[in-house]
């Protein structure tokens, strides 16, 4: 069955990075764009990034634009968010996900804090 296993959040201080992963599986991962969003505590979902099937194309939300890069990697079935320059802003629950006959598939999502 189609599985995304988030992973790679945590605490991290102002300013630091992290590279968040979601592993994918029960599809043929190659054929379909990839997507990172997140949820920060009492707002609504936000998209934060895509990348196309082939990694050719990419597309950032406007608040994490430059700071943000979405990678993937077809041989290994994962899709990557590095996070530079993190801020406060930046705290939620980040999801990978993708569309497949008409419907959305989600990950469980990974917690990323940033606070000193």
């Amino acid at each position: 069955q189609v599985q995304l296993v988030e992973s790679g959040g945590g605490l991290v201080q102002p300013g630091g990075s992290l590279r968040l992963s979601c592993a994918a599986s029960g599809f043929t991962f190659s054929n379909y764009a990839m997507n990172w969003h997140r949820q920060a505590p009492g707002k609504e979902r936000e998209w934060v990034a895509t990348i196309s099937d082939s990694g050719a194309s990419t597309a950032y939300g406007n608040s994490v634009s430059g700071r943000f890069t979405i990678s993937r990697d077809n041989a290994k079935n994962t899709v990557y968010l590095q996070m530079n320059s993190l801020g406060s802003e930046d705290t939620a629950v980040y999801y990978c996900s993708f569309y497949m006959n008409r419907h959305e598939y989600w990950g469980q999502g990974t917690q990323v804090t940033v606070s000193s």
